[in-house]
C-alpha cells in the first residue's frame, strides 16, 4: 500500500549525486515533482525504468516536473549507475531506508525498496502513485499520463 492520493509528501533530507544534500521543502520549493523508489542500481527491472526516465526526461523538464529516483544504493553507487547510463536526474541515497518507510515504499521483512512512483504537485500534495514490481516502463507512461490530464 503506497501513500494515498491527497495526502501531503513527507518532507525529508537525503544526499544526492549532485554531492549536495536534496531537502524536497526547499529543493522543490513551490514546484511539482516525481519521486520514484526503486529497488537496486544495474539490476534489469530498475535499469529499464531508469533509461526510460532518462528518455523521456525532455518531457518532463519541457513541463518543469523534475525527478528524483531514491533507493538504499550508497552515492558512490548511484554516480556510477548514474554515469553508466547517462542519467540527467539525480539519485538518492536512503541508505538506512527512513525515506523510504516514509513513503511506504519498503517490502516488509526483505526491507527492500518497492518500485513506486509519486507525482507532487507544488505544494507537494501526492497527485498520483503508479505502483508495479515488474513492469517498470508503465511508470512513466502512468505519470506522462497524469500530468497531460492536469
Amino acid at each position: 500500500m503506497s501513500i494515498k492520493i491527497g495526502s501531503k509528501a513527507p518532507d525529508f533530507v537525503l544526499p544526492s549525486t549532485s554531492g549536495k544534500l536534496f531537502k524536497l521543502s526547499e529543493d522543490w520549493k513551490e514546484k511539482p515533482g516525481i519521486i520514484y523508489f526503486y529497488p537496486k542500481d544495474f539490476t534489469s527491472g530498475c535499469t529499464a525504468q531508469a533509461c526510460e526516465f532518462r528518455d523521456e526526461f525532455a518531457s518532463f523538464r519541457d513541463l518543469d516536473v523534475p525527478i528524483v529516483g531514491i533507493s538504499k544504493d550508497s552515492i558512490a553507487t548511484h554516480q556510477k549507475f548514474k554515469k553508466e547510463y547517462n542519467l540527467p536526474f539525480e539519485l538518492l541515497g536512503d541508505s538506512r531506508g527512513t525515506v523510504c518507510r516514509a513513503y511506504d515504499a519498503l517490502i516488509p521483512l526483505v526491507n527492500i525498496p518497492k518500485r513506486v512512483t509519486y507525482l507532487l504537485d507544488e505544494n507537494h500534495v501526492i497527485r498520483a502513485v503508479h505502483q508495479d514490481m515488474f513492469d517498470s516502463k508503465s511508470h512513466i507512461r502512468q505519470m506522462i499520463a497524469q500530468i497531460a490530464a492536469k
